[in-house]
């Protein structure tokens, strides 16, 4: 037996059963109509399954250190690095993922985490003992959803939503984290999109958003001590979104993104006096995805998403225009997680691109210094070699321009490729060129070309391309995946006779209507937690989303909406599939319900269709454990070998 498949049938063996020469899926996995996989599958894949990942999470209140995130075992947890390339010293140790973790302004004593049960997203918030390593629950540990906590200035206190009181609104909370009892609801709110995005200096006021629709938000300041509220932005007229939002440090003004007067979230101040916005990025026609105002107050690091890749610029507070930035040097790539030491001038951050899994890095501006705190393994596998993006664009059914990311395997294959056609989530997300992990094997040892679409919904490439799939006009995003067939049949070196569909959330809905709308033009599809249905969906979606995605989607309620949602939903027009699918689903998904899955298969098995069914007891939206990852990433081998390729 070679070595790189002894590793790999060890890794194997600690992430599914094993039967002789036959993978079986673990014990919270039911899958139906799978066929058996061979054990030597794993030889190839393993070092697929091997890449890491890491994220910043929270600087140290005083020293240069900081807590990641970051997987040794099954999933990710809190972990702490003392220096540029130091050790990860795992710190939590749960089956489930831990999803924030921040040490506060002033002690370094404790810092706070979240985590939910089997992915349901009813996160709890967590007091982490330093020195002794003690776990505190500081919420109700029931079906409530936590989170969204800032710290305040003097770092006595947490400010954070929570839908304990009725499971639909999120009432603002305030508490000191050393005492569980000191927990008071601060305001009682209406809908679920309500979030703390920062305390006042001194500590008397707390900014808060309200978010209506990705389109639609407004923010307002409460009084920390009595729960009044002030709203700082007009309701009435044009719909405008503001994103996040930061106090300046004289406590004067307030600095925030929104697209009010613009196509693109333009970094803005906005003098709380006179409430005069002043734009400071006009001069660039993308949106500002993140920013982070320095401690000083005297510089914003901020993030630009120019047609999917991210720019980390600089800005001069007193001046209102951009500093020279040093030269960074990581490529084209995905960058986030901005956040400004308290103690000193460096800035860190996470970077991604499609030759290097995320990692964290900081930049000290003054000297141009750039460090590496993580270096993220990838499975002993070149990532020098993975394939680079390529940005295209095609004219889709109505003259609109939709533009996407192509991969192309190496140039080892010959012939017409073929094609998995990889559309996102949200649906107010992008696609953007970061580190694709295992779907590098696809095409270095299958040689599948991916294309990761944006179609109209998509955000990034300005508020009216954004809404262009709302409501009535659902079904026209899904006219820009027929207009990318076309152009795929153009390219001389795809195969448009070999091409499968897939995508994960609104990706999977994307998927299952591209399934109905072109069943002729496609080999397969493979549907990850997407919605079959959107009038079953909106009614049973978790309350607090619900008014949410009722502005996106289209109120179930109305009866003309009602009749057009069921008239386009992927489970009422099954009949038209005929090629294989393959559904993926968590039991306990919050967001799009087991239901939406398990009535697209029943459906689809009843006219005959083959189906493929996974579906995981203790996961949400999407695998997060390892262990069910490994598995659904074999099954999907299979099903291309079988569908796609022969």
């Amino acid at each position: 037996m070679t070595k790189p498949l002894l590793a790999a049938l060890l890794v194997l063996s600690a992430s599914v059963a094993l039967a002789q020469d036959e993978i079986r899926p673990n014990e919270n996995l039911v899958a139906e109509g799978i066929p058996s996989i061979p054990v030597t599958i794993a030889e190839t894949v393993g070092p697929y399954t091997e890449f890491r990942s890491a994220s910043f999470t929270s600087w140290h209140p005083v020293k240069r250190e900081m807590l990641i995130s970051t997987r040794f075992g099954d999933t990710a947890q809190v972990h702490r690095v003392k220096s540029p390339g130091g050790s990860r010293t795992q710190l939590t140790f749960f089956p489930d993922r831990v999803a924030f973790a921040a040490f506060g302004p002033k002690d370094s004593d404790f810092f706070v985490f979240s985590k939910d049960k089997g992915g349901d997203e009813f996160r709890q918030l967590y007091r982490y003992e330093v020195a002794t390593g003690a776990i505190t629950l500081l919420t109700d540990g029931g079906r409530s959803q936590n989170g969204g906590g800032s710290w305040s200035t003097s770092g006595e206190r947490i400010a954070y939503g929570s839908t304990r009181r009725n499971g639909k609104d999120r009432d603002i909370y305030l508490m000191d984290p050393r005492d569980p009892k000191s927990d008071r609801s601060l305001a009682q709110v209406e809908g679920g999109g309500w979030g703390v995005a920062d305390w006042s200096p001194d500590d008397r006021s707390l900014l808060v958003s309200e978010g209506i629709s990705v389109n639609e938000s407004y923010l307002w300041l409460f009084d920390a001590g009595t729960g009044e509220r002030k709203l700082l932005t007009p309701k009435g007229g044009d719909k405008v979104s503001y994103g996040g939002a930061e106090f300046a440090k004289d406590g004067k003004a307030i600095y925030v993104t929104t697209d009010r007067g613009s196509e693109f979230q333009r970094l803005v101040r906005l003098d709380l006096a006179t409430g005069n916005h002043k734009v400071l990025s006009g001069h660039i026609d993308w949106d500002v995805d993140d920013f982070d105002v320095s401690p000083d107050g005297k510089t914003i690091a901020f993030v630009t998403n120019e047609d999917g890749t991210d720019v980390l610029r600089l800005l001069d507070t007193a001046t209102g225009r951009e500093k020279p930035m040093p030269k960074v040097g990581l490529g084209l790539g995905t960058l986030g997680g901005l956040q400004w030491h308290e103690k000193s001038d460096i800035l860190a951050f996470t970077f991604a691109s499609a030759r290097s899994p995320s990692d964290v890095y900081t930049l000290e501006p003054a000297s141009g210094k750039v460090e590496r705190w993580t270096e993220s393994e990838t499975g002993g596998l070149n990532a020098a070699v993975f394939s680079q993006p390529e940005l295209i664009r095609w004219k889709s059914f109505d003259g609109r321009m939709i533009s996407g990311f192509l991969y192309e395997p190496p140039a080892k294959f010959t012939g017409k490729r073929p094609v998995v056609i990889n559309i996102h989530g949200g649906p107010e997300g992008q696609a953007q060129p970061g580190f694709l992990g295992r779907t590098n094997y696809y095409l270095n040892e299958l040689g599948v070309a991916f294309i990761y679409p944006n179609v109209r919904g998509s955000s990034g490439f300005g508020k009216t391309f954004l809404t262009l799939d709302n409501g009535m006009k659902r079904e026209d995003s899904v006219k820009d995946i027929g207009a990318l067939l076309d152009w795929i049949k153009a390219r001389p070196e795809l195969d448009a006779d070999r091409v499968m569909v897939t995508g994960g959330s609104y990706g999977g809905y994307m998927t299952l209507a591209v399934a109905t709308h072109y069943n002729d033009r496609i080999r397969a599809a493979l549907d990850v937690v997407g919605v079959s249905n959107f009038v079953t969906f909106l009614e049973k979606t978790e309350a607090y989303r619900r008014d949410l995605r009722r502005v996106e989607y289209g109120d179930e309620r109305d009866p003309k909406m009602r009749e057009f949602l069921l008239k386009i939903a992927p489970v009422n027009n099954a009949h038209k599939i005929s090629k294989p699918l393959f559904v993926v689903q968590g039991k306990n998904d919050p967001r799009v319900p087991l239901n939406e899955s398990e009535q697209m298969v029943a459906t689809v098995r009843k006219s005959g269709s083959p189906v493929w069914y996974l579906m995981a007891k203790d996961e949400g939206h999407g695998f997060a454990k390892r262990k069910n990852q490994d598995y659904q990433f074999y099954a999907t081998v299979k099903f291309m070998q079988e569908h796609l390729l022969q």
